[in-house]
């Protein structure tokens, strides 16, 4: 028995359906696009999306504006969290400097950190999604909420870069000598990016229609490539050496000791240095009221002690000015437990969290005694009086009495720093190391027998290190406490470095990033010539498959076989034949522009 026309049609429909779906499928990759489309531009519906045709814009001037500023937030926003990771090392300088401000204790440095590397993620992955839809020649646009989020983004980078190069422009320059390590990486990975970028790159250059437009992309890229490819030749890292020509890592001077253990300028933070290897101990003196130096390096002593609870009333009064039996009753433990300035205490043992909330203030003779049981370096920056102080003028004299005749230290142990009457210092204890904060000439440091050079870190010169060095004037750098600074310092040359971190630093055998020029010579070559490989293998490809695509403009010859030819010819035939009318419905289906159609035939009633 035969089957009705009905019938008929609607068995054509359905395959035709079925074939519809597996063009779509096929030249769309629906579920990807959809995916993709819906996280950029809440556009999870096939029909609110549209695709580009060859050698037109991906957007219009609206979308293409607010892709312009997702591009220049990541980077500025990549800027400022590559700036502040590498900032690290002063992150406990930068919180205290905000309790002095604000009166409490909270870590910022974290939490901005925590801050920049979310909004970087989410502008990152924007930007990804948005170079995966123009891959699959889609339009584009971008969400509203997207777009209030790109702006906060951008906003937060430029206030946080402005504010922190007014106030700590310093950071800066770790960021440079950052480069002087991470250069080789970060040129690895630049590479990396530009390659991947290719594959949408070429792909609209295949499909443009417009030799200026070609031209110009083309040039662009090539510019950036080309630069990337010779960037190593003018790149400098003291890490980069010889096998054999690295020297012994720097002595580790602890920075108050172990702040990061115990409470800083306390008993319990020298012997933590001293336990974990530390070669010296590093303080800051002040002379009490009554004429007794102590271990204090601020100049109140609201932050490290209890003088809130026993003296309310002098909590911002100068810690010189307090007796030593008023100092001694003070507890200079309890802030280190309850803040937790580094983190650490949750790796410390019960044991050391009671020793620690029980620290004391600590006089010079004790500190100076604890040292020369040990052996170790001392080294302190000593705080002149205020007016009206009973030592004021004496200050300098009252610290070498302590030294000479109240101490049992070897004077060849102590750098001495203050750069105050030192020939007066050289006659009364003419053993004492003398060290200097100013990089001056070699003739004026040999004048006042400078032996020893204490530099912060920014001030890190391999050149300047090795001329003092010739000259038998070693550096120290302060503070070091980050592992690959303390790496680069090795790499320098520096002799000695001040420390937070004497329990990490202790444990590195070898400086990070570490190559030989050989090393370096053959990861640069062969990561240029592996990206040129595979961006010629990408622009042909691209050429091959789009090849049936007008790529001059005015041009209308096409190859018959070629992919996207082969693509309308099948989705005209598709739309045209679905558009049948079924007898007895109504029905009404859209068509596509520019797509031929091809009038069906009905077939005789059998």
């Amino acid at each position: 028995m035969g089957r009705s026309p009905s019938t008929l049609t609607k068995l054509k429909l359905g395959k035709l359906k079925v074939v519809r779906r597996q063009l779509l499928q096929r030249y769309e990759h629906q579920p990807f696009i959809s995916c993709l489309a819906g996280l950029y531009g809440c556009q999870w519906k096939r029909y609110q999306r549209a695709r580009v045709q060859p050698g037109e814009c991906c957007c219009n001037k609206l979308e293409c504006s607010s892709f312009g500023i997702l591009i220049v937030t990541f980077c500025l926003s990549l800027v400022f969290l590559y700036f502040w990771s590498e900032a690290q090392n002063d992150y406990n300088d930068f919180d205290w400097f905000n309790y002095d401000k604000l009166g409490y204790w909270f870590p910022w440095s974290v939490v901005l950190l925590v801050v920049a590397a979310v909004l970087f993620t989410y502008v990152a992955l924007l930007l990804v999604i948005a170079v995966f839809l123009l891959s699959e020649g889609q339009r584009l646009y971008l969400h509203w909420s997207h777009k209030i989020g790109i702006l906060v983004t951008l906003v937060f980078s430029i206030v946080a870069i402005t504010v922190l190069s007014d106030l700590w422009s310093k950071e800066w320059t770790t960021l440079l000598l950052s480069f002087q390590v991470t250069a080789p990486y970060l040129h690895l990975g630049g590479v990396t990016a530009v390659t991947v970028l290719s594959w949408p790159i070429a792909l609209h250059f295949c499909r443009m229609n417009k030799k200026v437009r070609q031209v110009l992309i083309m040039g662009v890229y090539l510019m950036v490539l080309f630069t990337l490819y010779l960037v190593p030749l003018g790149m400098y890292s003291p890490c980069i050496k010889e096998k054999g020509t690295l020297g012994p890592p720097p002595a580790l001077i602890g920075h108050r000791g172990a702040p990061m253990l115990a409470p800083e300028n306390t008993k319990m933070s020298f012997e933590k240095a001293i336990e974990f290897g530390g070669e010296g101990l590093e303080t800051d003196v002040t002379i009490s009221y009554d004429g007794v130096p102590f271990l204090m390096h601020d100049q109140n002593l609201k932050r490290t002690t209890n003088v809130h609870k026993v003296f309310p009333n002098r909590t911002r009064e100068l810690a010189s000015m307090f007796t030593l039996g008023e100092l001694e009753t003070l507890n200079a433990g309890e802030w280190f437990i309850s803040g937790d300035p580094f983190g650490t205490k949750a790796s410390l043992t019960v044991k050391d969290r009671v020793s620690a909330k029980n620290q004391s203030i600590m006089n010079l003779s004790d500190f100076l005694n604890q040292a020369a049981t040990h052996r170790k370096l001392v080294m302190f920056n000593l705080c002149r009086p205020p007016q009206h102080h009973p030592y004021r003028d004496s200050w300098i004299n009252r610290t070498l009495e302590v030294i000479r005749n109240e101490s049992s230290i070897d004077p060849s142990l102590v750098l001495w720093l203050p750069n105050v009457e030192r020939s007066l210092v050289q006659d009364l204890i003419p053993g004492m190391q003398q060290t200097s904060e100013e990089q001056a000439s070699i003739e004026k440091l040999q004048e006042n027998n400078i032996v020893k050079l204490n530099l912060h870190y920014s001030q890190m010169s391999a050149k300047q290190i090795r001329k003092y060095a010739a000259a038998n004037i070693t550096t120290n750098l302060y503070v070091i406490s980050q592992p690959w600074l303390y790496s680069l310092a090795w790499c320098a040359g520096a002799h000695s470095v001040t420390t937070n971190a004497v329990q990490i630093l202790k444990n590195l055998s070898r400086p990070l990033f570490l190559m030989t020029p050989h090393e370096y010579k053959l990861m640069w070559i062969l990561s240029d010539v592996v990206s040129a490989v595979l961006i010629v293998v990408v622009f042909v490809f691209h050429w091959w498959r789009e090849r049936g695509l007008p790529c001059f403009s005015g041009s209308r010859q096409t190859h018959e076989n070629g992919p996207y030819s082969k693509f309308r010819t099948e989705l005209s035939d598709v739309w045209s034949i679905s558009s049948v009318d079924v007898p007895g419905e109504v029905r009404s289906f859209h068509t596509t522009p520019n797509l031929s159609t091809i009038s069906e035939v009905h077939e005789p009633p059998v």
